[in-house]
Parts: structure tokens; C-alpha cells; sequence
């Protein structure tokens, strides 16, 4: 049966096997030395324990450096704990200080834990070897605060800026303004525009966040009426603010008066750029308009601006979400063939994701195993995007396979991969399905992540009811480590 060998915990090296392997793409240095690869680093600080990690990153055949800890800190991102144990033990290196980019990485990964205390003694540290903190340590903190449903502790931590060291200017309020609107606190950003105006220069950036932010939450009038105020205070509007509007227009499904705009565009001699053209493509396709999005795609051809992979990106969503996939793996092959552009992982994914919507595994399967051609590797969003459709199809083992294969690349499973194979283990109603969900709901646990009340409720009574009482009291003691109180039970 597979879930038997299903493997859910990394079990530590021995001291004894401790030692770094020969790295496929090691870095052969100077005096003949091969210096370990990030993700053979990060492999490593996975299946170590504390005391043999330690042993490990001080050897003297690793050449530390920024970028170096910057690419493992990245690897192993949803693995919070472990992240921030890498980090640790480094900061105790004899030799080696981390540097502010790097300290910024630990920042934000204890945040997203929200570990808001970790990530403030972090800065501390940070201050402490004059590695900071910088404006951009203060937008992290406030961009997790937000997300967090802090958007007034996002506020101060902007306006605390100063008692860290770190002087507040125009560049970091724009930046709290923009974390403000994308959390879609829009109001709160203009109020906060409003009440700092004499105190900051406010410059046509300020307003364009103001004005993008009430576009996404689609109320175009009111960003107009953010514009007609930067224009009435002198300051010109740029393509950046034309481009936001178009935007706005299509995002509110104002079709119409999104042409009328972008003709008026064209009308006033503005520098039509390939910011411009992806918009007009992307919106009309997501309209059903996929005609029109195809002529735009070759009227800027034709006009000699260079598509970029954003803008081949958006029209292949739009031929897999509104025409068909076959033509978008034609403009695909295009895109190749022509040399407009080199495709990204966003752009393998669009695809996987259109033939999975088809049901056609085998060829999303095949397009993710033509990623190395290009140098790319499949990301947590493409296995994602697999493991779903695997899941949805009722073919829970092949979903199941899908997440095995992600440990050997390794690329580490996010909240979104466990929240849908969880919500997968409810759909046969068997007992041992329920005993996986509850192994994967420990495992996210114990890797920083935050499960909803919804979610452990969810696990705890299914494990009740299929006869796994033990193991949810198991789950029921671990919980209270993540402080989600669940409904009383039971047992």
C-alpha cells in the first residue's frame, strides 16, 4: 500500500555520515578544493541534527560567502525552522558575519512564521554588527504584518524606523503605502498620504500607488480622482500611472472604456511600451476577447516593441483559459522557435496548468520534464499545480507521487501543497487516508507553518471517527505548540 511507503520525516545523519557528499554541481576553487553547491548545503541542513550541523558548516572547505547563504536561506524557505537553525549556526561561524540581504531572508521567514519576536531580536542582532537594519528590513516587517492582518503594526513599524537607526525618507514611505494597498488597505494608505504630505516631498510614485491600489479593488473613480489631485499639485503623470489606470479599467471589466483609454493613448503620441501592450492583451483575454488579444500581440510586433516572457505569458493564459491549449503550445513553440523571448518557469506552468485543466496529465507531465532544457527546474507552484489536478481526478496515490518525487529534487512543499493533499485524504473516507492527512497536518506544523482551526478540526474528528483516537490525542498535545485552539473533543 502506498501510504506505507510514504516517507514523512527527513531522519537525521549519524555524526558518522555527517560529512558533505561529492556535489554533482560543485564549485572547484582555487587550490583544487570543491566548494559544496546550495542546494547540496541545504540538503544537508535538512537531514542533520543541531549538533552535527554545526560540526558541518564550520568546515574549513566552505567558502562563505553572501550570495552563497542568500541561495540556501532561499532553498530552504518552507522549511522555516530549519532555515533559521542554518542561519543560527552560521552566525556563530569563527570567521564569517552574515551580511544585512542575509539577515533580511531570517527576518522574513520568522515573520511569516509570525515569530514576531525572533524577527525583532534578529534586528537587534543585526544593529549590533552595524549590518543595519536598512528601509528595506522595516518594508519586509511591515509587508508581513499587513499580510498577517496588521496593517496598524505595519504603520508603526514605519514610523519606529528612526529608533533603530535607520532614517525615514521618501523611499520608505512609498513602500509602506504600496504594502498598505497590495494588502488591500487602501483607505488607511491615503489617509496616511494625507497626513505626511508636508512632511515628505510626495512625488508621482506616491500617487501611482495610491491610484493602483484603488484599481485593485476596483474603483477606478476613485483613482482618477488620486491623479486629477497629483496633477493639480504639479506633478506629471508618466507612463507608469497611464499604464496603472489601463489596468484599473480592465481589472473593474470596464472593457470600454479600457480601448477608449488606450486609444486616447496612441491618439496623444504616449511611448506605447511592452508594459502597455501585456496589459491590453491580458485584459481583453480575460474579457473572452481572445480575437482582440491576438491582434494586439501582433500590432506591437508589427510596431517593433519587443515582446518580453510577461507578455508571451499572458497570451498563452489566455489561449489555455479561453480558447484552447493546443494554440497556446503553437505559440509556445513560436516564442521558441522565433527567439522572442526565453520562456520562464511561469511559463511552463501556464502551460502544465492548461493541460491538466484538459485532463491531459500525460502531456503536462511531459512539458514539466522539458523545463532542464531551458535550465529550469520545476517549482513548488508547478508540482502544485500537478498534485491538485492528480487529487481532483480522485487519483490520490499518483498525487501522493507527485509529493514524494518533490523531496528528491528536493524543492520543499509550501501551505498551499499540504492544504490541498490534506483536503485529498477526505475524499475515499478510509482510515488510512486519514492517518496520512494527519502525518502531513504534523509535518507543516513542525515546518513553521500555520494550519487553520478549520483545518485541525477537520483532521482531529476524522481521525475520531475512523477509530485513530491515540493519534489524534498525539496531534491534539502538538497543536497547542502553534496556539490553534481546537473545538473540545471527545476522545
Amino acid at each position: 500500500m502506498f501510504q506505507k511507503r510514504f516517507r514523512f520525516h527527513l531522519l537525521p545523519l549519524s555524526k558518522k555520515h555527517a560529512q558533505f557528499p561529492l556535489p554533482r554541481n560543485a564549485v572547484t576553487l582555487s587550490d583544487g578544493v570543491q566548494q559544496p553547491s546550495d542546494a547540496t548545503i541545504a540538503n544537508l541542513v535538512l537531514k542533520s541534527d543541531p549538533v552535527t550541523l554545526s560540526e558541518a558548516l564550520s568546515k574549513p572547505t566552505i567558502q562563505w560567502a553572501p550570495e552563497l547563504v542568500n541561495q540556501v536561506l532561499k532553498r530552504l524557505w518552507n522549511h522555516g525552522p530549519k532555515a533559521l537553525q542554518f542561519f543560527k549556526h552560521l552566525d556563530r561561524h569563527p570567521s564569517y558575519i552574515h551580511c544585512a540581504s542575509s539577515f533580511d531572508h531570517a527576518i522574513d521567514i520568522a515573520a511569516r512564521m509570525h515569530d514576531y519576536n525572533a524577527a525583532w531580536a534578529l534586528v537587534g542582532r543585526m544593529r549590533s554588527l552595524r549590518r543595519g537594519p536598512t528601509p528595506r528590513t522595516f518594508a519586509i516587517l511591515a509587508e508581513r504584518y499587513a499580510a498577517n492582518g496588521k496593517p496598524h503594526r505595519a504603520v508603526r513599524t514605519f514610523i519606529s524606523m528612526h529608533e533603530h537607526g535607520c532614517r525615514q525618507d521618501l523611499n520608505s514611505f512609498n513602500t509602506v503605502l504600496d504594502v498598505l494597498c497590495k494588502s488591500r488597505r487602501v483607505e488607511m494608505a491615503h489617509t496616511l498620504l494625507k497626513t505626511f504630505r508636508s512632511r515628505f516631498k510626495l512625488d508621482c510614485v506616491s500617487y501611482n500607488i495610491i491610484a493602483n491600489g484603488y484599481c485593485l479593488i476596483k474603483r477606478t473613480p476613485m483613482a482618477l480622482q488620486v491623479l486629477k489631485e497629483m496633477v493639480q499639485r504639479g506633478i506629471n503623470p508618466t507612463m507608469v500611472t497611464y499604464n496603472t489606470l489601463l489596468k484599473g479599467y480592465f481589472r473593474s471589466n470596464q472593457i470600454k472604456e479600457a480601448w477608449e483609454f488606450y486609444l486616447e493613448m496612441k491618439k496623444r503620441k504616449c511611448e506605447i511600451d511592452v508594459v502597455t501592450y501585456t496589459t491590453v492583451i491580458h485584459g481583453f483575454g480575460v474579457a473572452g476577447e481572445v480575437k482582440k488579444s491576438r491582434r494586439v500581440f501582433d500590432e506591437m510586433v508589427k510596431e517593433g516593441v519587443a515582446p518580453s516572457v510577461a507578455t508571451c505569458n499572458a497570451l498563452i493564459q489566455v489561449l489555455c483559459k479561453k480558447d484552447s491549449v493546443e494554440n497556446a503550445v503553437v505559440v509556445f513553440e513560436e516564442m521558441l522557435r522565433k527567439g522572442l523571448c526565453a520562456p520562464n518557469v511561469v511559463t511552463y506552468n501556464v502551460v502544465i496548468r492548461g493541460f491538466c485543466h484538459v485532463g491531459d496529465m500525460e502531456r503536462a507531465l511531459g512539458f514539466m520534464g522539458r523545463m532542464g532544457e531551458h535550465g529550469l527546474r520545476a517549482s513548488v507552484q508547478t508540482y502544485n499545480v500537478v498534485i491538485r489536478y492528480f487529487c481532483d481526478a480522485g487519483e490520490i496515490e499518483k498525487g501522493l507521487e507527485m509529493f514524494e518525487k518533490m523531496r528528491d529534487e528536493p524543492c520543499l512543499p509550501n501551505l498551499d501543497t499540504y492544504n490541498v493533499l490534506i483536503s485529498a485524504m477526505f475524499l475515499r473516507k478510509k482510515s488510512e487516508d486519514l492517518v496520512v492527512a494527519g502525518k502531513l497536518l504534523m509535518e507543516m506544523v513542525d515546518r513553521g507553518f500555520l494550519p487553520r482551526k478549520f483545518t485541525f478540526n477537520r483532521v482531529l474528528n476524522g481521525l475520531v471517527i475512523t477509530g485513530n483516537q491515540d493519534f489524534a490525542k498525539e496531534i491534539l498535545r502538538m497543536q497547542s505548540r502553534c496556539g490553534r485552539v481546537v473545538r473540545r473533543l471527545k476522545l
